[in-house]
């Protein structure tokens, strides 16, 4: 008959569920090594001990513990002295020799150093000679240990009363941890320093040089505002900034620096001008200021009607390449110039200029009900992301898919419809392309080629990810909710001299060295342009050496899209 476990009590420590645990191993023949070695280590009674100590520390974690007495070891040295007088027991001699050990002198000498510590701040006295206009108003002593961080605090002038006025309060600086400073207070003194007639950039000098401690002396704002609970907003930053580089920063201390694609944690919008942020990958618990997205969109208007900034919309367009050979670089349909100009991948003109500030997201992670996510392939001249997006495809047919394009060439004696092309008329064409049917569209060799958003749909329909490779200038178009496109942007490793090119013709499938340094720098320019027009927009950027690397990496990137979480705009997750 088994026998049934016995049932601890509601109360029963740590030590108890040792013992209990330890009458429990029962060594089999299966595990009689471990079970041995399992009680000989729980029967241990250090072990029991710490249990015991550990239960004993637990009772105090919401208390605050007081010394009994604050000399502790002036008491075990007059005990000892008693002891020492008259014949002793084997209890005293036990007793004395514990209290005259080393070791437990040590730890009373540290018990009473610490009992006797005051642990409480050291506030400065107030002072007794207010100025005369100080009398009716209240004064606050602020004393902070900032240690070599910065305050976290910035301040402004007041143009009417020339007071010092604190401007804002940064989220997670060390002003913002006492809760004791506050917007609109007016400073009057750092550290003994008066500072009602030093320039705004001495004061922030006072302020940044003071270590360890520093003590304000403030007039608390008539009304003191609550603190405002952190905001959930996650912005993705689409420009670098570098705060040091910013004459316009009211403190370049306080910018928060970033690159473009960074995702910022917007934790007060408060002025207008200038928010407060973190960099979520950052983990650091103060907050940094960034130009606001109507200052920042302000400022490179400005720029640009001065003549220093180019419009985002009319900058040259980039030739691309979808996978051809060096005879084909140029020459494919989503090459020509010429024959783009009827594309409707190009989203209309509003005539408005787009600057590229930030753009709200939020975390999405696919559910399973729901169709996979669109997978768009750009390149650069050289990339043949055709023959990377067929590799795929062919290898796990199951899971991925290409859009069927649809043309108006004849069709080829081995072609079958539906596979290779839908087949369609010119007229049938031209009324689909009319009807913004395509993704995108154009001639080659007077045939016309596109991409449907319907032939899309009907992967996604079959549960299959799509894999589509498109010119740039499509992603405008496909950059919705419906889709939520995954964007990778496909670059050949472009050797850097002719004394390099050497390298880039690899076994693997490299073959710069089929290309001129002309080919070649039109490659590199090509990727240059693309980047600084659609970097903004792309999820993950793949350096191809050879197919058979990017295959892999491509692949692995498609596993994750299924089970991972990641950044996308929120107007794709919320209707």
């Amino acid at each position: 008959m088994k026998e049934a476990m016995p049932v601890l009590s509601a109360g029963a420590g740590l030590h108890e569920t040792l013992a209990l645990l330890t009458s429990q191993l029962r060594p089999d023949a299966n595990h009689k090594e471990d079970m041995v070695f399992l009680r000989d280590v729980f029967s241990e009674k250090s072990l029991a001990y710490l249990m015991k100590i550990h239960e004993k520390l637990r009772q105090y974690e919401r208390q605050s513990p007081t010394p009994v007495l604050h000399s502790a070891s002036t008491l075990a040295e007059d005990v000892a002295e008693e002891l020492q007088i008259g014949p002793m027991s084997v209890e005293e001699k036990e007793l004395l020799q514990l209290l005259t050990s080393p070791h437990m002198r040590a730890v009373l000498s540290v018990h009473d150093t610490v009992a006797q510590k005051n642990f409480d701040p050291v506030l400065p006295p107030l002072p007794d000679d207010f100025d005369d206009e100080l009398e009716e108003e209240s004064v606050k002593i602020v004393r902070l240990v900032k240690n070599k961080e910065p305050l976290g605090a910035t301040i402004r002038r007041d143009e009417a009363t020339g007071a010092v006025i604190v401007a804002r309060i940064m989220r997670g600086g060390a002003a913002d941890r006492s809760g004791l400073v506050h917007v609109g207070d007016e400073l009057r003194e750092v550290n003994g320093v008066a500072v009602a007639h030093k320039r705004p950039d001495e004061i922030s000098q006072l302020l940044s040089q003071s270590q360890g401690s520093i003590t304000l002396k403030i007039i608390p704002a008539i009304k003191e505002e609550d603190r405002i609970k952190e905001s959930r907003v996650y912005m993705r930053a689409l420009f670098d900034y570098n705060p040091g580089e910013d004459k316009a920063t009211p403190c370049q201390e306080a910018g928060l620096p970033f690159q473009r694609g960074d995702v910022l944690q917007v934790v007060s919008q408060d002025d207008p001008t200038w928010w407060q942020a973190k960099r979520v990958a950052d983990g650091n618990l103060r907050a940094g200021l960034i130009p606001s997205k109507h200052f920042q969109e302000r400022r490179l208007a400005y720029r640009m009607k001065a003549g220093t900034l180019q419009d985002p919309k009319s900058p040259q367009k980039p030739v691309y390449d979808q996978g051809c050979d060096k005879a084909g670089l140029r020459r494919s349909f989503r090459l020509s110039r010429k024959d783009r100009q009827g594309s409707s991948g190009e989203a209309p003109d509003s005539g408005d200029p787009e600057f590229l500030t930030y753009e709200e997201v939020s975390r999405y992670q696919q559910r399973p009900s729901e169709r996979p996510r669109l997978v768009v392939l750009i390149g650069s001249l050289g990339a043949r992301i055709n023959e990377l997006k067929q590799k795929v495809i062919a290898e796990n047919p199951y899971r991925y898919a290409v859009a069927v394009p649809h043309t108006t060439r004849p069709r080829k004696s081995h072609e079958k419809e539906g596979v290779e092309y839908h087949f369609v008329t010119k007229q049938a064409f031209d009324t689909d392309a009319q009807n913004n049917k395509f993704i995108e569209h154009g001639e080659y060799k007077e045939n016309q080629y596109g991409t449907s958003i319907e032939a899309i749909r009907s992967i996604q329909a079959r549960n299959k990810i799509c894999l589509v490779d498109m010119q740039p200038e499509a992603l405008k178009t496909l950059r919705t909710a419906e889709f939520k496109p995954f964007v990778v942007f496909v670059k050949p490793r472009i050797p850097e001299s002719r004394r390099r090119r050497s390298a880039a013709t690899s076994p693997g499938g490299g073959d710069h060295g089929r290309f001129t340094d002309e080919d070649l720098q039109e490659m590199r320019q090509s990727a240059q342009l693309i980047d600084l027009q659609y970097g903004h927009l792309v999820d993950r950027v793949l350096i191809k050496e050879d197919t058979a690397s990017a295959c892999v990496e491509l692949r692995a990137v498609l596993e994750r899209l299924e089970r991972e979480t990641f950044w996308v705009p929120i107007s794709w997750v919320k209707s």
